[in-house]
């Protein structure tokens, strides 16, 4: 089973009186999302289902990565994912159907972030202490496990095959 958590793209600043989940992406929210998605493709990680926040943010992340992919995965969007803790975030995968091997989870930190670091036990060292430091937005930790049953997903489980940000795209393709 392989599970992708993704940090939604840089939003907005909040305008007063502006509920959170309005945020929209910025400009470099944008390009951001569309290198995420670009790098998907380009990889051949193509989730079965897609788990988004209803978060406006997270919604307009997965439409600019989605542009990638010639067919665009199933969606679901969960109220559940916002504000979501990694122990919340943990439940949520394990309700996942059998029957889809690759999902892709678009949220927000701090949950984000708890559960990558609460699933992870192994994999590149130097992508796991840079993962430790953080996940970005539009930070991406691809997280592989050997079971086949998302319900029997436990803590330390996984691990962790890359971790992508923007910024180590660009210092990648600089090279």
């Amino acid at each position: 089973m392989r599970l992708m958590l993704l940090r939604h793209a840089k939003a907005e600043k909040a305008e007063p009186g502006m509920r959170d989940q309005a945020r929209r992406l910025n400009d470099r929210g944008r390009h951001d999302a569309e290198a995420i998605g670009a790098y998907l493709a380009r990889h051949d990680l193509i989730p079965d289902l897609v788990a988004v926040s209803v978060a406006e943010r997270t919604r307009e992340t997965w439409e600019h990565v989605a542009t990638a992919f010639s067919a665009a995965p199933r969606t679901k969007f969960e109220e559940r994912l916002y504000n979501a803790g990694g122990e919340a975030i943990l439940t949520a995968i394990k309700g996942t159907a059998s029957n889809v091997r690759t999902l892709l989870m678009i949220g927000h930190n701090p949950g984000l972030h708890d559960a990558a670091r609460l699933l992870i036990a192994s994999g590149d060292v130097e992508a796991r202490e840079r993962l430790n430091e953080g996940l970005p937005t539009s930070g991406l930790a691809v997280i592989d496990f050997a079971g086949a049953d998302w319900r029997k997903l436990h803590p330390h489980g996984g691990r962790l095959e890359r971790f992508v940000t923007p910024r180590s795209l660009a210092a990648a393709d600089r090279v």
